[in-house]
This record gives C-alpha cells, sequence and structure tokens, in this order.
C-alpha cells in the first residue's frame, strides 16, 4: 500500500480532468440555480400560489374568465345566491335549455363547464374535456345540499346561520409532536432514498468500467510491475468514491444556497425538503457513504472479471438487480418504518444505507441500533474491499480472459 497515495491522486484527477465529468457537474449546478432563481427575476405568483398583497387579490377577481353555465329547470336556486357563493372562482351564467347549455360549452372557450338542475335533488354535469383533478361535481353537489338546508329553514322559520353555528362550531387545534413528524420528513427522505441510489449506479458503473478498460490492454502489466494490486484497487475505488462525493456536494451546495437566497421568493415551498434535522443528515452522511463505498468496491471486483466494457452489464447485472430490489422496497415501505421488514433491511450491509436512515428520519430507533447497524456496514465495506482486492489481483494475472463469479472463489479458497 506504499503507493496508495500516488495512485488514489492520480485517479482522481483523472475525473476532475474528464471532461464530461466536469460538464456534466458545472451543467446540472447552473441548471438547478437557474431554476431556483427563477421566481426572483419572474413573477411566478400565480403557479407557486403566492399571495402578493391584497391589491394583487382584488385585481385577480376582477380578471376571472371561466364561465360556468347554469340550467336551473325549476329555479330552485333564484334569488338565494348560493351557486355564486359557493362557485365564486367563475363566473356564472344562466341560459333557459340544455341544448343552449351544450352550444355554449361546445363553441365559447372561456366556458369550462354547466349544470342541469332537474329539481332539488338531481343534476347533470356537463364538460367538454374532463379534468383528472375536476372537483366541480363535489362543489355543486355541496351547493345542492346547502339548498336543501336553507328551503328547510325557510320552510319552519328557523335562523340557518344560527343552525349553522350550532351544528358546525369553530373548532381549535394545535399539535404538539413528540417523536418524529413523517408527513414533513416524508419527501426529504424520499428525495435522499433516490439520489444515493443514483449515485451508486452511476458511480458503481464508472469504477467498474475503469477496472475492465486496463484490462482490455497492455496497461495492466506496467502497473502490477509498478504497484501492489491492494494500493491499485484500493486507490481506484476510493477515488471514484471521493469524485462521487465531491460532484455531489457541488451540486447540493449550489441548490441549497440558491434556495436559501431565493426562499422569500418560493413563499418556503421546499422547506420540508430542504429543513433537515441535523440528527438524520448526519446518518444520511454516514450511512450514505458506506453504502456508496460497499457497492462501489463491489463493482470494481465485478470489472476484474471481465476484460470487455461491453461484458459489464453481463458481470454487475446482479449486482444491480439486488440494489434494485433494496430501492424498491424501501421506497415502498417509507411508510411502516417501524415495521419487521425495516428492521431486517436496516441491519443488512445491502440495505443499511438506505433502510436505516429511512428509520431515523420517519421512525423510532435507538442509538444503540444505529451504531450496531453501522459497524455491521464498515466491517462488510472492509470485508467486501479485502475480498475485491483480491478478485482484482486474480484478473490482474488473467488479463485478456474473463473469470466467472464462481471460479473466482474456487480460485480463493485455494489460495
Amino acid at each position: 500500500m506504499k503507493k496508495f497515495g500516488v495512485i488514489f491522486q492520480y485517479e482522481i484527477m483523472n475525473y476532475i480532468k474528464n471532461k464530461s465529468f466536469m460538464i456534466s457537474t458545472i451543467v446540472i449546478a447552473v441548471l438547478a440555480a437557474v431554476i431556483l432563481f427563477l421566481p426572483s427575476v419572474f413573477d411566478m405568483s400565480g403557479i407557486l400560489g403566492i399571495n402578493k398583497d391584497d391589491t394583487d387579490d382584488t385585481a385577480d377577481n376582477t380578471e376571472i374568465t371561466d364561465v360556468i353555465i347554469i340550467c336551473d329547470e325549476k329555479d330552485i336556486f333564484a334569488g338565494t345566491g348560493i351557486v355564486e357563493g359557493v362557485l365564486n372562482d367563475v363566473k356564472i351564467e344562466n341560459v333557459s335549455s340544455r341544448d343552449a347549455l351544450v352550444d355554449k360549452i361546445e363553441n365559447d372557450e372561456n366556458v369550462i363547464a354547466g349544470f342541469v338542475v332537474k329539481n332539488a335533488t338531481d343534476f347533470e354535469y356537463v364538460v367538454n374535456n374532463s379534468d383528472m383533478f375536476d372537483d366541480m361535481t363535489q362543489r355543486f353537489t355541496y351547493a345542492m345540499q346547502l339548498l336543501s338546508q336553507y328551503n328547510y329553514c325557510k320552510e319552519n322559520n328557523l335562523d340557518m346561520a344560527e343552525i349553522e353555528n350550532a351544528f358546525n362550531p369553530v373548532i381549535n387545534s394545535e399539535t404538539t409532536v413528540l417523536g418524529k413528524d413523517m408527513m414533513s420528513n416524508y419527501w426529504y427522505c424520499y428525495a435522499l432514498i433516490i439520489i444515493v441510489f443514483m449515485v451508486i449506479i452511476l458511480y458503481g458503473v464508472m469504477v467498474a468500467t475503469s477496472v475492465t478498460q486496463e484490462k482490455s490492454n497492455r496497461t495492466m502489466e506496467l502497473l502490477v510491475t509498478s504497484a501492489d494490486t491492494n494500493s491499485l484497487f484500493f486507490g481506484k475505488v476510493l477515488a471514484g468514491t471521493s469524485a462521487a462525493l465531491l460532484q455531489v456536494g457541488i451540486i447540493f451546495a449550489v441548490i441549497l444556497g440558491s434556495y436559501k437566497i431565493n426562499r422569500d421568493s418560493w413563499g418556503g415551498l421546499f422547506d420540508k425538503i430542504f429543513n433537515i434535522p441535523s440528527d438524520v443528515l448526519i446518518t444520511f452522511a454516514f450511512f450514505g457513504f458506506g453504502g456508496l463505498l460497499f457497492y462501489v468496491f463491489i463493482y470494481g471486483a465485478m470489472g476484474a472479471l471481465v476484460s470487455k466494457t461491453e461484458d459489464i452489464n453481463k458481470s454487475a447485472g446482479s449486482v444491480q438487480f439486488v440494489i434494485m430490489i433494496v430501492y424498491f422496497i424501501g421506497l415502498s415501505q417509507l411508510n411502516n418504518v417501524d415495521g419487521i421488514l425495516m428492521k431486517v433491511l436496516s441491519f443488512l450491509p445491502i440495505s443499511s444505507y438506505s433502510a436505516m436512515f429511512a428509520r431515523v428520519a420517519l421512525g423510532n430507533v435507538s442509538f444503540a441500533e444505529i451504531a450496531v447497524s453501522f459497524v455491521i456496514l464498515i466491517v462488510s465495506t472492509i470485508a467486501v474491499g479485502i475480498l475485491g482486492s483480491k478478485i482484482y489481483r486474480m484478473g490482474t494475472l488473467r488479463y485478456g480472459n474473463p473469470i466467472t463469479l464462481r471460479n473466482a472463489f474456487k480460485n480463493l479458497k485455494h489460495e
């Protein structure tokens, strides 16, 4: 391991000097910054749902263009003002027949829908194209219910406002969370798990490709005569891991800095994602780094088994399959992080990088459990690193020839 430092420096400089590495880092960082600065440059209050002031609200109310057509066949809403009160974000126009209503919906671009009121309990909703999130039916149903209450009170000489207050009093409440607030923590937990997954896949394949490219030419002969295989393997893998952390760190710093500068313009929209508790952030850093290193060591070993870059997918396919299974199970169990499945996954080195982090962010977990899980991950990473270096050494002796994983383990047993 005497020349580890030289090899590490050489490998990481190869990443930094790589044009695709630098360009992708700069492009993603700049694109993220541009997006986060948009609300400060352009007025996006309408899109973001941010109310500037009362003047803006008044102006918005006078610029309502959407129209709802009402065909009240028996004039049951006449003089009540109920429809106008419930559908207060659109203009209301009345017609005398269903045919006239349909004609307006089909030919007037401002008309979004219409209602044919048949009696006090039946109505027909007519719309040109039904939107996935269309709530007009529910809103008009509420208007019909209010009409029924209004008529009952009128017939029995009752004060509707008094009855409304009696049956629907104003209830004040406050919530005190003694443990974890899953609603607030869910989205940043979801996002960070996806990020770790993507980084592992991307840089794992990059390290495996780098190892395989050396085996496919005469470079391997020069390398093994100038440095021991442990230095070569650990230097290459740790350089790839450091490059991943550098790239992700730069992009994260730009995103966090840009959002902090433009937070008021965004109206605090992404606070739930970026306001991450320190204990969760520390857990993510340690387990994310450990999980990344664990899998990059495995990818490096898989790269040493083959001699052509096009064979990497065959060699590393089983590893990627495991990562995908862990990824999907982890995301599917975010609503049940205290369940037995997540508890088991949080102690397995193949999944603890995401499962234990999710338990810390969303569930109840003791420090002892975190410590034991991290020790298991570190020990497993060291073991995988040592095993990977032995497979790498075996690959250097057989450069140009692919090795199956089964044969690799058989040969290691005989050493």
